[in-house]
């Protein structure tokens, strides 16, 4: 899929291209995987969270694991997607994309806590293909970063810790995006920084972090 045929926005319902029923199970199943990770949530959790009988489960998924997977796989899509999106729609100076960049995925991590917490949490038990398949997801998310990063580093924007090559905006880019995604770890119902705080400031960190100050 292109960017200019992009329709997955972050919200929608999960899996992609999926069933109302398969749907509603996948709702349900996200709520419980947050409440108590996958490990502790049984299919029949699952299916009475939806007023369906275990069985049901089975009629649209091969396993729990393979909605566990489908849930993780498609949550990551919809926010690399969007990502290209938007990194596409700013324009090419480094600084704006990288704080555009920042601030989307805070506004994902916080304003969508339950699917980041569970995408970033729980895929750590996918094995085999299936975990190879979303980690080349991650890898990409993280590499649009440090492209952005190493752009700037060539037009003398960003000072990088390590030299101004690609390792170094790599390393960037990995601690940028996992201090934006373990937002979801620690932010609370009540907490006292609203959405554009959280983003303002995390922006300004990563900026901070790649040798920029701002008055």
């Amino acid at each position: 899929m292109t960017i200019a045929d992009s329709h997955l926005d972050l919200g929608d319902p999960l899996p992609i291209d999926g069933t109302a029923i398969q749907m509603r199970l996948a709702e349900a199943a996200i709520d419980l995987f947050y409440e108590r990770g996958a490990l502790a949530t049984t299919v029949r959790d699952i299916t009475h969270a939806c007023g369906l009988t275990p069985g049901a489960l089975y009629n649209h998924f091969a396993s729990k694991d393979h909605l566990l997977y489908l849930v993780v796989r498609d949550i990551h899509r919809q926010v690399d997607e969007q990502l290209g999106v938007l990194l596409a729609g700013v324009g090419d100076d480094p600084t704006a994309q990288l704080t555009a960049a920042v601030k989307f995925l805070v506004s994902h991590t916080a304003g969508f806590k339950k699917r980041s917490r569970v995408a970033n949490r729980e895929f750590t038990l996918l094995t085999g293909s299936r975990r190879q398949e979303v980690t080349a997801l991650r890898r990409h998310l993280r590499d649009r970063f440090a492209e952005v990063i190493l752009a700037g580093a060539h037009r003398g924007q960003f000072q990088l810790v390590g030299g101004q090559d690609l390792g170094a905006a790599t390393m960037h880019a990995a601690t940028i995006t996992t201090m934006c995604v373990r937002i979801s770890e620690w932010t609370l119902v009540n907490y006292p920084l609203t959405m554009e705080d959280l983003q303002d400031q995390h922006a300004e960190l990563a900026l901070r972090m790649l040798g920029v100050r701002r008055d």
